[in-house]
């Protein structure tokens, strides 16, 4: 006998608040299935309504045709790069994400990268480990300061806010690039300076990306940008991998005219550019800029909210898209 509750397909599990968890098992059925599963299997998802993923589940036109009468798609994450937002719309099928509550924590492992960057902390870490470090010398791991620098910030979303708010605290100039210039309260609030892109490379001791992945943002970072940057300077990418050309990347680095860089995302993720692999110079993270227990766990409850919501035709608190409402359940 059919359920009387709205169907969802869940590709992959995240973590989420028990309050919410029970708020989802008394208003939907949720079946968990591989997105691989999904579309080599034959079962029917003709009453599949709702759907979630996570950033690293693809969905496309392959995916979408399956679910003849999805109506919403809710994304664990800020980012939407993985859904085809256009052809959703198309077919009248909201899309939602979870941003805003992650900012926080990226915006600190940013400054985390920044300053391992900076400061040697990976490499030393590794001599000491290694039974390298054999006490205590006038130029041993000489670092850079961040104190009193110009920082670049390319992209001031939220995330970005928040990188800059936590500058103040090392005394540093902040510039920044955007599509739209903030207001001025904001960047009095701020601090920050409006500058353009051009200006901003070429003045920033270090730059730290947040802007989304779009067709005029992939290999913003390329060959002629990282060479333009200031000698000596550091660049800081806690977006989207995409957004700079890891090949350019490592010219720059082994040439020296870039001190160092810090990454959390990677151009062909999970992929890593060889290249890389070999550099002191360079800090790498997994992909773990929003990775706090709170902070998943509230990106998990927002999702849930999401999905909730737009059954019922509510007012959503994220939509990525606008499609009529429907209510569902």
């Amino acid at each position: 006998m059919p359920s009387q509750l709205p169907q969802i397909l869940q590709f992959s599990a995240f973590p989420v608040s028990e309050f919410s968890r029970q708020q989802l098992v008394d208003k939907v059925q949720v079946q968990s299935l591989s997105r691989e599963a999904f579309l080599e299997g034959n079962d029917d998802f003709s009453e599949t309504v709702g759907l979630f993923v996570l950033l690293t589940d693809k969905v496309d036109v392959a995916v979408l045709d399956r679910l003849p009468n999805l109506r919403v798609i809710t994304n664990y994450g800020a980012g939407f790069n993985n859904i085809d937002v256009e052809e959703a719309t198309r077919r009248g099928i909201q899309v939602t994400n979870t941003p805003g509550i992650l900012s926080e924590a990226t915006a600190d492992l940013t400054w985390g990268l920044m300053i391992a960057a900076a400061r040697h902390i990976v490499p030393s870490d590794k001599l000491v480990r290694a039974g390298g470090f054999t006490g205590w010398q006038p130029e041993l791991q000489l670092g850079k300061d961040l104190c009193g620098q110009t920082l670049g910030i390319v992209g001031l979303g939220d995330i970005g806010e928040k990188v800059a708010r936590r500058a103040k605290g090392f005394e540093m100039r902040v510039v920044y690039y955007n599509r739209t210039r903030k207001s001025p309260e904001i960047e009095r609030q701020l601090g920050a300076e409006y500058v353009s892109f051009d200006k901003l490379v070429a003045e920033s001791d270090v730059i730290s990306i947040h802007t989304p992945l779009t067709p005029e943002t992939r290999h913003l970072f390329d060959t002629s940008t990282l060479n333009r940057m200031k000698p000596g300077s550091i660049l800081i990418n806690t977006s989207r991998g995409p957004v700079v050309d890891e090949a350019a990347l490592v010219d720059v680095l082994q040439s020296g005219h870039l001190y160092a860089a810090g990454l959390d995302v990677f151009e062909e993720e999970p992929k890593v550019h060889p290249g890389l692999l070999d550099l002191d110079n360079v800090v790498m993270a997994a992909h773990i800029g929003s990775a706090t227990y709170n902070t998943r766990t509230r990106m998990g409850d927002l999702a849930i909210e999401n999905l909730l919501m737009a059954l019922a035709g509510k007012m959503l608190p994220n939509p990525v898209n606008m499609v009529a409402t429907q209510t569902i359940s």
